[in-house]
């Protein structure tokens, strides 16, 4: 009798696991949507690069935001790197990366927090804003700080204080993430560097006078579209961070002439790292409500430099988080932003308080 009494009991549970394995397979992903919009920037026009103020900007709104009309969601402002720009990072060109797959996936674990994510095109002439001010570039830091976030809170159903807004990036937009978040903590509450480049003294400055040959060598536009990778950096290097409105037709200063390296320019461009200007900006920084950065083991340069942040942030007593990962520049990025980054937002954004 207990035999044939167990049979009915675990045949109902097979018939259960079945259905729940068939739903589970079946049932539709609750996913985001993206739209790409146009946000014009006042204080990109009349850049010398020539660059179109009116600037696309990637949009991901996060699955309840279609159905629940009555809320409202902090914001993360993600920066993209260097010669990448909104439309690779958000699935509108195939890419190494798809930023709304990453947080789809993400959030189907019912810890994370839903939230608005946006990212502005950096994309420029020389490939790159670096998020900086500049009259040949625009002015980028306060495009983002004060124009694009202006334009978001009042289109979109967002939690417009700075205690619900976060700012990250990766590499260039690592880089453009500390250089605006040590300067507005106003604006932005938290800041996640991914791999953030250019944080000590003329990272991208060529190094040798096979490096320095290749910038002189530069003479068009074209010849830019041609460069390798280094010689493009430094062209956008330049354009942000040593303008010269009368050095035409690229307007800008090059920190080598005739063959010979240009100290000013190089002072220039190591004014602008920010652990250059860290000891400057260490009272902003602890008006931050959290900082994170980590980079790859194997992505050396920024590797070394984010340790070097790592230590003097604990020198000044500013609380942070750090970590150094088994990985290179992009390998393990969506990882990181699936595990790492939308934790820390989800932790340290203050939310909407649920409705009764």
């Amino acid at each position: 009798m207990k035999k044939i009494a167990r049979w009915p009991a675990l045949s109902l549970i097979l018939i259960s696991l079945a259905v729940g394995s068939a739903f589970s397979q079946t049932a539709p992903a609750r996913r985001g949507t993206v739209e790409r919009i146009k946000v014009h920037g006042k204080a990109l026009e009349g850049n010398l690069e020539g660059d179109s103020p009116d600037r696309d900007v990637s949009v991901y709104l996060p699955p309840s935001y279609k159905t629940d009309s009555k809320r409202r969601y902090p914001v993360v402002y993600f920066l993209h790197g260097f010669t990448d720009s909104d439309d690779k990072w958000y699935g509108f060109t195939k890419h190494w990366i798809n930023l709304p797959e990453v947080v789809d996936q993400a959030l189907a674990d019912p810890n994370l927090r839903e939230m608005i994510l946006v990212t502005p095109n950096a994309f420029t002439r020389y490939q790159g804003s670096m998020y900086s001010n500049s009259v040949t570039t625009g002015n980028w830091e306060e495009y983002v700080a004060k124009e694009l976030v202006g334009y978001i809170d009042s289109h979109y159903r967002t939690l417009a204080r700075p205690e619900s807004r976060g700012l990250a990036g990766h590499s260039m937009g690592g880089y453009g993430s500390m250089r605006i978040g040590q300067k507005y903590p106003d604006i932005f509450s938290s800041v996640y560097l991914l791999s953030p480049c250019c944080l000590t003294p003329n990272m991208n400055a060529p190094q040798n006078p096979a490096a320095m040959a290749k910038l002189e060598a530069v003479k068009t536009p074209e010849d830019i579209e041609k460069a390798d990778f280094m010689t493009k950096a430094a062209f956008a290097s330049a354009a942000a961070w040593s303008p010269n409105p009368s050095n035409g037709p690229f307007f800008l200063d090059l920190p080598v002439k005739d063959g010979q390296p240009q100290p000013m320019v190089t002072a220039k461009w190591a004014a602008n790292a920010p652990l250059a200007a860290i000891d400057q900006n260490i009272g902003n920084l602890r008006k931050l409500h959290a900082i994170a950065f980590d980079a790859g083991d194997r992505d050396a340069g920024i590797a070394a430099s984010i340790k070097v942040l790592d230590r003097v942030l604990n020198e000044y007593r500013v609380q942070h988080t750090y970590e150094e990962y088994e990985g290179d520049h992009i390998n393990r990025i969506a990882d990181r932003i699936s595990r790492k980054m939308l934790q820390f937002f989800t932790q340290h954004l203050a939310a909407e308080p649920k409705r009764k």
